[in-house]
């Protein structure tokens, strides 16, 4: 038997034994309360009958007198007159809480709880990480061994706590990217590099290499970007979009994956690069 079905059948039995306390205690309640009415000609009856002593219990009294007895309790004795008393407002402290107020302090502590932890939630979403992972500097690792995993890999090279692809940029093309792209990534160009975020900016499928053709090539609707992720093919609005980083003072390509710089627009082409063998999702581009 499953956790969840234990679960379940638990929440059941409880439920089914606190409906029948609620039907008990409803009955005891109806019947230490059970008061009937008396017709008009019997507490004239009554009115009119000569009491056998001044401390008689007559009408709804003596019914509640009943009651009492029915349940264990004593008569009800008359209280002896007394001179009224001026009233005294209860101390706050010693009064406490009352059931309403509780209650009504409980809802709005929940309640602040609850929208205090979902605003803490969306601000930790949105803050930007600084000890690492996405959203924050990665050191990717010394430029030539980058280089050198990079071709290991068939021209690719992918870095999951950074959720991005990292590729060569042909030193030939960097002019021509510089007049490209934004300031911010010329410090990535010339060090060689693209950074691409992994996510296609069509619908946000996470964009696969193809080693085959040398592309990346969106599985879920065709899209298709050269090695530095500038768009070929598809129906991806633009290319594909890139962190800046740069040369650190030892050598180290660090990325900054707390800043993603939109994709190129359609029509880019700084590498000249075409596909180099067989597409892995179609042929062909636009």
């Amino acid at each position: 038997m499953s956790t969840y079905t234990i679960v379940v059948i638990g929440a059941l039995v409880l439920a089914a034994l606190a409906a029948i306390v609620l039907l008990a205690a409803s009955r005891r309640r109806d019947t230490r309360d059970a008061v009937g009415y008396l017709s008009r000609e019997t507490r004239r009856r009554d009115s009119g009958s000569v009491s056998e002593g001044a401390e008689e219990l007559r009408g709804r009294a003596y019914e509640q007198s009943a009651v009492l007895a029915r349940s264990g309790g004593a008569d009800i004795v008359p209280a002896p007159s007394a001179a009224p008393v001026a009233f005294v407002p209860p101390d706050p402290e010693t009064l406490g809480v009352t059931r309403r107020q509780f209650l009504n302090r409980s809802i709005v502590g929940f309640m602040v709880m609850s929208l205090s932890g979902f605003g803490a939630a969306c601000i930790a979403f949105l803050w930007p990480s600084t000890s690492g992972g996405f959203g924050a500097q990665i050191t990717v690792g010394a430029a030539e061994d980058v280089r050198q995993r990079i071709r290991a890999n068939s021209g690719f090279l992918y870095v999951p706590e950074g959720r991005m692809w990292v590729t060569e940029y042909p030193q030939t093309a960097v002019e021509k990217g510089k007049s490209a792209y934004s300031s911010v990534l010329h410090p990535m160009l010339e060090a060689g590099f693209a950074a691409l975020w992994q996510t296609c900016p069509h619908l946000g499928c996470r964009v696969p290499e193809c080693k085959t053709s040398q592309w990346f090539e969106c599985p879920c609707h065709g899209s298709q970007y050269d090695r530095v992720g500038e768009k070929k093919g598809g129906p991806a609005p633009r290319g594909m979009d890139r962190f800046p980083g740069t040369l650190d003072a030892r050598g180290n390509l660090v990325v900054n994956t707390g800043q993603i710089i939109q994709g190129p627009p359609i029509g880019t082409n700084t590498t000249g690069q075409e596909a180099e063998g067989p597409n892995c999702i179609g042929g062909g581009h636009s």
